[in-house]
């Protein structure tokens, strides 16, 4: 029995299915935990998002950035970019099933000792505030508002938390924190167009896992930053989003052993 964390798939079905073989994964008593990102950039979204879903309770999920466009475009909010490799959901005659699960899936998912995000956490929650947060924006998903969050979702602005924080403009930040996230300053000042390496770090911004005086220290894992390849050189903060999708390995962590095992 064991539980297991991927990173970013983005549709990368073959190498996933690899990756499952290499970790023995058996449905029966294993556990997958993803990190987002499900599908898009890769060839076989459709395909990718099929096998998690009718995995049931074996697997644990979080939206990422590209699971929450996905869900813009089939509300008809956003079109698609020229690099969306996603019309195999939107074409398929299962897409209406496919969409009402993604739409249940958290951006947070936390079973002690560990918490799973997508992209990061603002330093200034604690790990209950971010539950909650992050409980505010999946209401909206699973609800009758979800096209009015869609459309307000989009922007960088506001750039820093707030509790004072109302409406559309609250949900917006937390889902930039849980998402999209990156760099921040140490009030949690986002830096939304940086995406590079621990090296390449903006004057006054940290890598968010490294803020000073960060309140979450549960175990974290997440994905989203590629360009980490992995390598957060913080203790119980592990990156697990290795590119895969663009020509490098798909990650996954035993989470009781902390081994990681590679396929791609």
């Amino acid at each position: 029995m064991a539980t297991y964390a991927i990173g970013d798939i983005q549709g990368c079905f073959r190498q996933l299915i690899d990756l499952l073989r290499k970790i023995n994964f058996n449905p029966a008593q294993d556990t997958l935990w993803i990190a987002g990102d499900l599908i898009n950039r890769g060839p076989q979204s459709l395909e990718t998002l099929r096998f998690l879903k009718n995995l049931g309770e074996s697997v644990k999920i979080v939206l990422g950035n590209h699971d929450l466009h996905l869900l813009a475009v089939h509300y008809g909010v956003r079109e698609l970019y020229p690099d969306d490799t996603i019309s195999d959901i939107l074409n398929a005659p299962d897409r209406e099933p496919l969409i009402a699960w993604l739409r249940q899936q958290p951006l947070i998912y936390y079973s002690a000792p560990y918490v799973m995000v997508h992209a990061g956490f603002c330093p200034t929650w604690t790990l209950e505030e971010a539950l909650a947060l992050g409980r505010e924006v999946s209401d909206q998903l699973k609800g009758p508002d979800i096209v009015a969050f869609l459309q307000a979702m989009y922007g960088n602005e506001p750039d820093t938390w707030s509790s004072d924080l109302k409406g559309m403009v609250r949900l917006r930040v937390i889902t930039n924190y849980l998402t999209r996230m990156r760099f921040c300053a140490e009030n949690g000042c986002l830096n939304l167009s940086k995406k590079t390496t621990l090296l390449d770090c903006p004057e006054g911004y940290f890598p968010w896992f490294q803020v000073p005086n960060r309140k979450i220290k549960t175990p974290i894992v997440f994905g989203h930053w590629s360009a980490l390849q992995g390598e957060t050189h913080t203790e119980n903060v592990f990156a697990l989003d290795t590119g895969v999708v663009w020509g490098g390995a798909l990650t996954a962590m035993n989470l009781e052993t902390k081994l990681r095992y590679n396929a791609n």
